[in-house]
Order: structure tokens, then sequence, then C-alpha cells
């Protein structure tokens, strides 16, 4: 299926002071995600038809903030999410994330995959709830969903 080039993100930042030090793996995660979400996505502000469009993603007094701007840099929204439908998802996930990373250096095949497994069920959820708090403000697919969770994730990680 062709996607709508305007209909797509084209530029995704993370708000710097929204970032605490993250480890090697965390950062290669967060990098593979915007690469992936720049590559192929579904984004769309409701009641808008000018994108592409460029996204800043930051975290202020336990909100997410999407700022949203055509590809020229004229502002399209800013829209303010609470995390709190979040909080117990974002905290399951953080927790088998850290049971991965050790698993991959120490355990067996059969043992990484079960932990995967769970770790991809966990981003699963917390994509699908993402998606339903932007429902009626931001239209997304779901692997934008997931990848959308991953940076929101990056941004939520406190070390």
């Amino acid at each position: 299926m062709k996607r709508d080039s305007a209909r797509r993100l084209v530029s995704v930042t993370l708000d710097a002071d929204s970032l605490a030090t993250s480890n090697p793996d965390q950062e290669h995660e967060r990098a593979v995600a915007i690469y992936d979400l720049i590559e192929e996505n579904h984004f769309h502000p409701i009641d808008h038809d000018g994108g592409p469009y460029c996204l800043n993603l930051s975290l202020a007094s336990g909100k997410l903030s999407f700022e949203v701007k055509t590809e020229s840099g004229d502002a399209v929204m800013t829209h303010i999410l609470s995390l709190t439908p979040l909080r117990r998802v974002v905290r399951d996930y953080f927790m088998i994330c850290d049971s991965y990373y050790a698993a991959i250096r120490t355990q067996t095949p059969s043992q990484i995959e079960a932990i995967d497994m769970g770790r991809r069920g966990l981003h699963n959820e917390a994509a699908g709830i993402l998606a339903e708090r932007l429902a009626g403000k931001i239209e997304i697919d779901n692997d934008t969903a997931r990848r959308l969770f991953t940076l929101v994730a990056a941004l939520h990680w406190k070390g």
C-alpha cells in the first residue's frame, strides 16, 4: 500500500532537556526507533492537510508534549498528553527491558526469546494505549504507535 506522502513524519526530535543520561542499549533503541519511524509511518493531525510533518517530543510535569509543525516550519498544533494511563505499562516495560538486556549477555536463546516475547507484548499494549490517547487529535497506525512508544519510553526513562 502506498502511503500518503502528506500524512507522514519527515523529522522527529526529542527535547534534549527531557532526556536523561542513557546507556548504549537505550540510545541504540532510540536511534533505531527514530530511523524506522521516519522511514515508514502514518501520522496525520486531525483537521490539517498540510503535511508532511515534523514532530518534537518533550516531557514536562509528567505530561507528554507533541509539538507538530509542517516540513516548512509552520506550527500545526501542540498536543499535551497525560502519561498517567501509561505509568504502569511503562514501569513494567522498563523492568522487562532490564531483564532482557541482562539476559542477552548470560542466558540461553530460549530464555532470551521468552523475555523478548513479554517485552513485545508490553510494547504492543503501550502502543495501543498511546494510539487511544491520541485518537481524535492525531491519527496514527499501529507501527507508528509502536515506534512512538519507544521514543516516549526514552523520554520517560530516568536511569
